[in-house]
């Protein structure tokens, strides 16, 4: 099935087979259903891939596929990239990385540019069942914008890079969770993917190859080397295809 996400005025399109629905997308979001059900409460599904491996482009088909097949139960989808910190705090603050001091800004998207403190609580509240706002982050003003979602819905899967990372304080967010999902990727595959994303949002090839290899695979290498396994734990290959890892 070809689908078509656009997430800040960029569209991605993607095709995802036959097998991988009935097999895996199905299975996944009757899981889910079933749970729901079970607990007779809202339930908080979590999904972690590292960057480029089409982590929102997904729940955006898995909410597509809720909403069209009978049986299922309704999801909504929120992502963790609404907590990043305003530019203005990182402009002016730092990190020490590799032994230099550098600007936030550089490295934009690591898991000490997010308000970790701030994500916790709202993942708290939506967690013991609230109707609350959420914010999403906005790639036109490279900023947050508030309560621009509400969530109020039984399912709520929440996207994001770091929801299974062992540091400290990310390796809290897990026990919120009735479900964990992951999503791993070969890290050359993502590096080729992350690069065509940033040449598609107007950066020229060198810019791009700068940024993501001295950001964007330091944040793959994060998430691949340092999350916790999950309930269901999946591969997306070269060919955009998952498959289940036991």
């Amino acid at each position: 099935m070809n689908y078509t996400f656009s997430n800040n005025g960029i569209d991605t399109s993607v095709y995802y087979s036959e097998d991988n629905i009935k097999d895996i997308f199905l299975p996944l979001l009757k899981r889910m259903s079933d749970l729901r059900k079970s607990k007779d409460k809202r339930i908080l599904v979590m999904l972690a891939a590292p960057p480029g491996a089409g982590k929102s482009t997904l729940c955006s088909f898995l909410k597509y596929l809720s909403e069209n097949t009978e049986g299922l139960e309704d999801i909504s989808v929120i992502g963790m990239d609404g907590f990043h910190r305003y530019q203005e705090y990182l402009l002016s603050h730092t990190i020490v990385r590799d032994g230099k001091t550098i600007p936030m800004i550089d490295v934009k998207g690591a898991p000490e540019t997010f308000d970790l403190e701030r994500f916790l609580d709202k993942v708290k509240s939506v967690a013991s069942g609230d109707v609350c706002g959420w914010p999403e982050y906005n790639r036109m003003t490279h900023n947050p914008l508030e309560d621009a979602i509400v969530v109020d819905s039984d399912i709520v899967l929440l996207e994001g890079n770091y929801l299974l990372l062992k540091d400290e304080g990310w390796n809290k967010l897990s026990d919120y969770a009735d479900l964990t999902v992951s999503v791993t990727a070969d890290p050359d595959m993502l590096r080729g993917r992350l690069l065509e994303r940033k040449i598609r949002s107007g950066k020229s090839a060198l810019e791009a190859e700068n940024f993501v290899d001295f950001s964007d695979m330091y944040n793959v290498r994060t998430v691949l080397e340092r999350s916790k396994d999950a309930d269901v734990r999946l591969e997306v290959l070269s060919d955009g295809s998952y498959r289940g890892i036991l």
